[in-house]
């Protein structure tokens, strides 16, 4: 019994998992040493980019700041009174060069000194939520002690790994649902928003990085992500599967072609519902033997229907209801 090919597109599976981040995150340290005066935060605190975290002893800073401030504003009255003087040649020019460069050096020292006084303060670099500390007011820090952590969780980042087969089939704003491990039967929607520029030579992937709205704040970092979907490929024949044949020399099906039967290999793409995609020499529309195929030789006549609508009928002993033989 000849059957009608038509043509269907294959279809990949992709399933991955992928750990979050958040789309901004730093570990919070102090660019100096000294003691802790105040806390001003607990964790799971939302804070905004320049909040005040941390406050250090600043008393020598802040004199230090004052005493610039002086040496400043004495350069500018040497100055000034070098410019009241209208008697030519009482003041020399490398005098009056000397005030000058002075003044530019003590406002230098003025600068160094509000920023060392800045750095008593630690502010926060942006918004987001900060973590836990433990660090307490008279505690002594220095630059490695690690006082909290911040990070902005409002969109999180989730990179999944792929198959290199997919490359090219996912782009740019492509919207995938995802499922976190902690709640399997919620699902969130994740937009691609960058493609890794190159394939791993050991895993044969590459990486995915999608962007999660986390503005409720019902995930954290660290959560992990199962990721399933399936991407389009290539359009194949498509057969019944008990028309394929196995031979010694591998799968092949009986083609019809003017009223007779040729052998066609095939290479198996994808099995879905009965149906088998192949790769294989056969137009869309062709004709091949669906059932009865192992009493099939090469120039097997075959009768072919009148009509679409007409079911065919097969000599030379090809008969219906025969079975494929057994695959490997």
């Amino acid at each position: 019994m000849p059957h009608q090919v038509s043509y269907a597109t294959d279809t990949v599976r992709v399933e991955a998992v992928g750990t979050a981040r958040a789309r901004a995150s730093a570990t919070i340290q102090a660019e100096v040493a000294g003691e802790v005066i105040a806390v001003n935060f607990t964790a799971g605190d939302k804070v905004s980019r320049g909040d005040v975290l941390i406050h250090l002893e600043s008393r020598a800073a802040q004199l230090a700041v004052e005493q610039a401030e002086v040496s400043l504003a004495d350069a500018q009255r040497l100055i000034d009174r070098y410019n009241t003087v209208s008697t030519p040649g009482v003041i020399a020019g490398n005098e009056l060069d000397r005030a000058e460069a002075a003044y530019d050096a003590a406002e230098i020292n003025l600068s160094i000194a509000r920023d060392a006084l800045g750095d008593r303060t630690i502010r926060a670099p942006f918004s987001g939520y900060v973590g836990l500390t433990d660090v307490d007011p008279g505690a002594r820090i220095t630059p490695d002690t690690v006082l909290t952590r911040l990070d902005d969780r409002d969109v999180l980042y989730v990179d999944f790994p792929v198959p290199e087969q997919t490359f090219g089939r996912i782009a740019a704003g492509d919207i995938f649902e995802v499922e976190p491990f902690s709640n399997p039967e919620a699902s969130y929607e994740a937009e691609v928003l960058t493609i890794d520029s190159a394939i791993d030579t050991q895993t044969r992937a590459y990486t995915v990085r999608t962007a999660i709205d986390n503005s409720e704040d019902q995930l954290r970092p660290g959560m992990s992500f199962r990721i399933g979907f399936e991407l389009p490929g290539q359009q194949y024949p498509s057969v019944p599967e008990a028309s394929i044949v196995w031979g010694g020399d591998g799968a092949f099906v009986w083609a019809v072609k003017d009223g007779e039967t040729t052998r066609v290999p095939v290479t198996i793409v994808n099995r879905m519902e009965g149906m088998v995609l192949v790769r294989a020499d056969i137009p869309e529309g062709s004709w091949i033997v669906e059932e009865g195929v192992q009493k099939v030789r090469q120039g097997t006549a075959v009768e072919m229907p009148a009509s679409r609508n007409t079911r065919p009928v097969a000599t030379n002993g090809l008969a219906s209801g025969g079975q494929a033989a057994a695959q490997p």
